[in-house]
């Protein structure tokens, strides 16, 4: 499955609470979000209205691989229909 083009940090942000991840600050325009759930784990999510493709394929390699995942399993459990 593809990555969409369109998803704020935001919408990323709400994506992430089905995983277990809290905000745990905002500075500027940036999002700090963390989970304890298999270790303390720390993302930090920009605060754009689009975010960019290669920002988000980043965000989401990590925490796929905090949560013993692969990506592409990952990514089908956010965007999947």
């Amino acid at each position: 499955m593809r990555i969409p083009r369109d998803v704020s940090g935001q919408q990323l942000v709400r994506m992430m609470l089905r995983f277990g991840y809290q905000t745990t600050r905002q500075k500027g325009s940036h999002i700090r979000v963390t989970t304890l759930q298999g270790g303390e784990h720390h993302v930090t999510i920009p605060d754009h209205s689009a975010l960019r493709l290669g920002t988000l394929s980043s965000i989401l390699t990590d925490v796929a691989r905090h949560l013993g995942l692969s990506r592409e399993a990952l990514v089908e459990q956010l965007f999947g229909k």
